[in-house]
C-alpha cells in the first residue's frame, strides 16, 4: 500500500480558517513545509493566491490542496477535517504556469514580478489611459483609450478578468485572456484570446499626462511606460482537487450565470 502523504499546513487569519485549523490539527499530524509532500491551505481564493506565490518562490514547489474557509472558494475543495491525508492522496492534479511581468518605468527602472492570476494596467488619474498593444512584436491595437487592460491566466480568468467582462478559460487550456477595462475607444473592443506562448506588450502613450500603474497580482509598479507579459512555461504550480470536485463543470456553469 502506498504510504499516505506528509502534509504541511498554512492557515488564513480569518476566524473561520483559524477555527478549522484547530479542528484539523486535533485529527492529523502536520510536518514542516520543507518536509511535506503537499501543502494544505485553509482559507479562501485570496489566501490560495498568497500560498501559491509562497510555493512558487520555494526551492521545491509542493502541490497545494485548498479547503474553503473563505467566501467564494472557487479554487478550493469543500471543507472536512476527516481523512485529510487520504483525500490528498486521491486528489487529481491541475497544473498552471504563472505569468511574468517586466515593467519599465518613466525613470528607466525595470521591475520583474510573477503573477498567478493576472497582470493589470490601471490609470492613475482621472485622465483615461492610452495604450498601444502588441502581440509577438506586431502592433495589434494602435490606441486603446480606457481605464486599463489586463492579461489573465486560466486560473485568474474567473477573478478580476470575469468582473471586467473577460472570457472564462478552462484551467487546462493553452490560452491567456487579454481584456480591456472600461474601453472608450475602440468602444466595442472588449479584448482577445491569445496563445500562452505569445508575448503581450503594452506601450503607454502620453505617459506623463496619462500615468499608468502595472500590477502583477499584488505587486504594483507606478508610472510605467512599457510592460511586457509572457507565460513562464518553465515553472508549473500543482493544484489538487477531490475526484468528485467538478472544476471543469464549475467553470462552465460560471459562463451561464445570470
Amino acid at each position: 500500500m502506498k504510504p499516505l502523504p506528509k502534509l504541511g499546513l498554512l492557515v488564513s487569519n480569518a476566524p473561520l480558517a483559524v477555527a478549522a485549523a484547530d479542528e484539523v490539527r486535533a485529527l492529523h499530524d502536520f510536518v514542516d513545509l520543507s518536509d511535506s509532500d503537499a501543502v494544505v491551505a485553509l482559507g479562501g481564493d485570496g489566501f490560495m493566491l498568497a500560498v501559491l506565490h509562497r510555493v512558487l518562490h520555494s526551492k521545491r514547489p509542493k502541490p497545494v490542496y485548498g479547503m474553503n474557509r473563505g467566501t467564494v472558494g472557487f479554487l478550493m475543495n469543500h471543507y472536512s477535517a476527516e481523512d485529510l491525508a487520504a483525500r490528498v492522496a486521491k486528489a487529481k492534479s491541475f497544473f498552471l504556469s504563472p505569468l511574468m511581468m517586466e515593467a519599465t518605468t518613466a525613470s528607466g527602472e525595470t521591475v520583474t514580478s510573477p503573477a498567478i492570476n493576472e497582470v493589470s494596467l490601471l490609470r492613475e488619474t482621472r485622465q483615461a489611459a492610452k495604450i498601444e498593444i502588441s502581440i509577438d512584436g506586431k502592433v495589434r491595437l494602435e490606441v486603446l483609450s480606457c481605464d486599463g487592460a489586463l492579461v489573465a491566466t486560466p486560473a485568474g480568468s474567473t477573478a478580476y478578468n470575469l468582473s471586467a467582462g473577460g472570457s472564462i478559460l478552462p484551467l487546462d487550456c493553452d490560452l491567456l485572456a487579454l481584456t480591456a477595462l472600461s474601453p472608450f475607444r475602440p468602444r466595442r473592443w472588449q479584448g482577445a484570446l491569445v496563445s500562452n506562448k505569445s508575448v503581450v506588450e503594452f506601450r503607454i502613450l502620453e505617459a506623463e499626462r496619462r500615468p499608468v500603474s502595472a500590477v502583477a497580482d499584488q505587486v504594483e509598479v507606478r508610472d510605467v511606460v512599457h510592460v511586457k507579459v509572457r507565460s513562464d512555461l518553465g515553472r508549473r504550480l500543482e493544484l489538487l482537487f477531490d475526484p468528485d470536485y467538478a472544476l471543469d463543470d464549475r467553470i462552465l456553469m460560471e459562463q451561464f450565470q445570470s
